[in-house]
């Protein structure tokens, strides 16, 4: 292989191992400026948008053990890596395509599992990172509450008893 084509291979590798997902895209009669767009929304999950050649992303793939996406793999081709947030992400990429309506998702990897395009919009649809942070919060808080309700129930019974004795005796 030339040089010129393993720097690029090594440089399509090394945006691949910024995160454990990748998203493929048609990009075909998207602007400069709706791509400086996209990359700014992008940017706000800590995601990439890359132009790659097909044939450079088949042999950086193969090099990597990824899935076969060669059928996936005509006309322009982005990728977006990055971040730990692949539902954020997903979910800025569908909202970006449905706005333009110019650039479609192909087909993308979670992990070491390979995700169609019906699958990340699944994915979108997914509560963002930080609200399912919250919902974990509140699963896990909701016993200890629990705890300390019934720990408070015995007591607040207990005096709730001596001060219907003491109203029964005339005191009050």
């Amino acid at each position: 292989m030339r040089p010129e084509k393993k720097y690029l291979v090594d440089e399509v590798n090394n945006h691949l191992g910024k995160s454990d997902y990748v998203y493929l895209a048609n990009y075909e009669r998207i602007t400069v400026d709706e791509t400086a767009e996209l990359r700014a929304a992008l940017a706000e999950h800590d995601a990439e948008f890359h132009v790659v050649k097909n044939t450079i992303f088949g042999v950086a793939a193969a090099e990597k053990e990824l899935p076969d996406f060669s059928e996936h793999l005509s006309g322009p081709t982005a990728i977006i890596v990055g971040g730990n947030n692949p539902a954020g992400v997903a979910k800025a990429l569908t909202k970006f395509f449905k706005d333009k309506e110019k650039v479609d998702l192909k087909v993308g990897l979670l992990g070491d599992k390979a995700l169609s395009k019906e699958q990340i919009e699944q994915l979108a649809k997914l509560p963002g990172l930080e609200s399912l942070r919250a919902q974990l919060l509140g699963l896990l808080s909701q016993p200890g509450t629990g705890l300390v309700r019934v720990l408070n129930a015995v007591p607040q019974s207990v005096l709730n008893v001596l001060q219907a004795k003491v109203r029964a005796e005339g005191g009050e």
